[in-house]
């Protein structure tokens, strides 16, 4: 039997023959993982966790849920026979049924008591007990969430699917609300796949990250590989904040115009290449001798960012202390030893080539 309780084999789905939503997707998922599909909007990402449910069909290709194959071109299982629970984006909470009773609605099968019972371990599972009896518009936005969670995880699904699970929350309630819905799915041991455009999100709860562009998957790894050693330009620009710096393959590195960037690369020596700079990678210092000239700084709490113009006209940006302030028009010098990962693209040619090796995208069936 396959180790991975959800697999998409080269899923594709198109509308009117035009615009393909889902192009060529595979990705698995091991038992108790939690999946983000991430991307601008357009990207795919709810149809794939559409296809995935049930609630549409692939043109080509495989979808197999805890080993039972339940869509490909001879197979078809309807959603309700899939076990998936679904966590919709406005939570679909019946409004004239109780708490209990929009807990208990899809175990209609099961005797009275048990589904009373049932409901009620649900709800206390994710800290609604002594709630059963008030109806939905009697809650909080978050709760309503938390309510929407516990009906998809009492009748014991073998995956659980969550489309955009907390856009409707203030920005005060996000984080929180996230927090104790990772909690509750950890604890269940939920094989779980939710649909963001929010990074931040993406990057708290998920242990990996699918980043979709164009229903193509550019990239299917960690939080922390996906932001450090992306695998394509358009993830490096979509996930974090990213500036490409020009430079010349050398021997021993990159030679650009902030200094020479030493490391291995199985790139020709004189390929022109961008190299990656997030924020925090750079430190600078004034000086007067500096080459960099701050444009901007915007104060953001803890930390400042700055704009900083080269002699070329590249534009870079660094993030420093709260309290570490520079004018606008001050000449800085740029320490790059903070290049801790770092990642180059061809200037011309396929594919980016890095510096240091990306970890393996596991998980691809």
């Amino acid at each position: 039997m396959s180790k991975f309780i959800i697999e998409l084999s080269n899923l594709r789905k198109s509308y009117d023959g035009q615009v393909h939503a889902v192009d060529g997707l595979s990705l698995g998922l091991a038992e108790g993982e939690i999946l983000a599909l991430l991307g601008p909007s357009g990207c795919g990402k709810t149809t794939t966790l559409r296809l995935i449910a049930g609630f549409e069909r692939p043109d080509q290709g495989s979808i197999k849920l805890g080993g039972r194959v339940v869509a490909n071109d001879g197979v078809w299982i309807p959603p309700e026979h899939r076990g998936v629970g679904m966590v919709f984006q406005d939570y679909a909470l019946f409004p004239h049924l109780t708490v209990e009773a929009n807990v208990g609605f899809g175990l209609v099968s099961q005797p009275h008591a048990r589904r009373k019972q049932r409901a009620r371990e649900m709800l206390e599972l994710v800290g609604l007990a002594g709630l059963e009896s008030r109806y939905p518009h009697e809650l909080s936005g978050g709760q309503q969430q938390r309510v929407a969670l516990a009906r998809a995880l009492a009748h014991s699904p073998v995956v659980v699917l969550l489309d955009e699970p907390f856009s409707n929350l203030d920005a005060d309630m996000r984080a929180q609300v996230r927090g104790e819905v990772q909690s509750i799915l950890r604890k269940t041991g939920s094989t779980s796949v939710f649909v963001t455009h929010d990074q931040e999100e993406a990057m708290d709860i998920a242990d990996r990250v699918a980043v979709l562009n164009h229903g193509r998957l550019e990239q299917l790894n960690t939080p922390e590989a996906v932001y450090h050693t992306p695998a394509t330009r358009f993830v490096a620009d979509f996930v974090g904040q990213a500036d490409f710096l020009p430079g010349t393959v050398r021997a021993e590195g990159i030679d650009t115009e902030i200094g020479f960037m030493e490391g291995e690369t199985n790139l020709s020596e004189g390929t022109e290449v961008d190299v990656m700079v997030r924020p925090d990678d750079l430190d600078i210092v004034p000086s007067p001798q500096g080459t960099a000239v701050v444009a901007k700084r915007q104060f953001r709490g803890a930390t400042n960012l700055y704009t900083l113009h080269l002699p070329s006209g590249v534009v870079l940006h660094s993030s420093q202390p709260s309290r570490a302030i520079f004018g606008e028009g001050a000449h800085v010098l740029i320490n790059s030893s903070l290049l801790s990962h770092l990642v180059a693209f061809p200037r011309h040619g396929p594919g980016p080539q890095h510096i240091r090796e990306l970890a393996d995208q596991i998980g691809v069936p």
